[in-house]
């Protein structure tokens, strides 16, 4: 019976290879399909980037020409030359760069003191008010539009101003969310060591909260700053004059003579995008953070 038995080990140790053989050559072939889609999608992604830039450094008739020219045979700069002195694209730039500042900040500011209050405080109708914020979350932007608007212009009178810009945005019940789902994984002990040292609440905020909460108040800046330099149709609504337009606001409306030019178009694009890209390069660990970092279990 021994050589019968050394026999089935046998076929059993050549079929467990080939089975791990087959298992790595799907391993491979998975692998390779997976590279494939993202490789397409990255492609997919890139080009309609790639055309704004090209097109920046082009004539405006060769832009607007439907015969596509993926490589440039003339370069020039007589685009963005156009787009920074025919308009007022340096104001929209300083617009889109004072409301997204002060945005973030306010953000940063209101709405970690707000998630602080709901991760660690305990005051009567907490659990109800926080679960009030969240159900505003799920009314849609375009039912409280025309309230807001008559608020904020017809009441308050604000048309053509930065507060009319910026009031709706000024604390963004995401954001309390966010980083109350954030400071409720911060370790409770350290505040109440702080408490027993006699240090106030807004003390152990700033000097134990805040200090280990970084991570957390980055990618909340970051997000708002890029959600507020991208927004366009509450400042379309508000703004009037040219001085007061936003670079978003500003491109959409940007035309010579009842003609668009696209060459400066594009250029005023690349210019508008350039701080994303420079933001997003810069703190991308912070970016990769956010993904999970509302999705802690508070």
């Amino acid at each position: 019976m021994q050589p019968a038995t050394n026999t089935n080990n046998a076929q059993y140790a050549e079929l467990a290879i080939k089975r791990e053989k087959a298992r790595n050559q799907r391993k491979k072939v998975y692998s390779v399909l997976s590279w494939a889609i993202l490789l397409f999608w990255v492609v997919l992604t890139i080009i309609p980037l790639y055309w704004m830039v090209i097109s920046s450094f082009r004539d405006t008739t060769v832009s607007a020409s439907f015969k596509p020219e993926w490589f440039p045979s003339k370069v020039t700069l007589a685009t963005y030359i156009r787009f920074l002195t025919e308009t007022d694209a340096v104001r929209w730039l300083m617009n889109s760069l004072f409301v997204s500042s002060v945005l973030t900040l306010s953000n940063v500011v209101f709405s970690s003191l707000a998630g602080y209050a709901f991760a660690k405080l305990s005051f009567p109708g907490r659990k109800t008010i926080f679960w009030l914020l969240l159900g505003t979350m799920m009314i849609p932007a375009q039912v409280t539009l025309i309230p807001v608007y008559i608020m904020v212009v017809n009441i308050f009178g604000l048309v053509d101003t930065y507060l009319a810009i910026m009031l709706p945005m000024f604390t963004v019940v995401g954001n309390i969310f966010l980083m109350k789902q954030y400071m409720s994984t911060l370790p409770t002990t350290l505040i109440q060591a702080a408490r027993i040292d006699g240090c106030s609440e807004f003390g152990i905020f700033r000097k134990v909260i805040l200090p280990i909460s970084k991570p957390g108040v980055a990618v909340l800046a970051i997000f708002t700053f890029v959600s507020t330099w991208n927004e366009f149709f509450w400042p379309f609504l508000v703004t009037q004059s040219s001085s007061m337009r936003t670079i978003q606001v500003g491109l959409a409306s940007f035309k010579f003579q009842d003609a668009t030019d696209y060459g400066a178009m594009m250029a005023g694009s690349v210019l508008a995008a350039l701080p994303m890209f420079i933001l997003f390069f810069a703190l991308q660990r912070y970016f990769l953070q956010g993904i999970t970092i509302g999705a802690v279990k508070g």
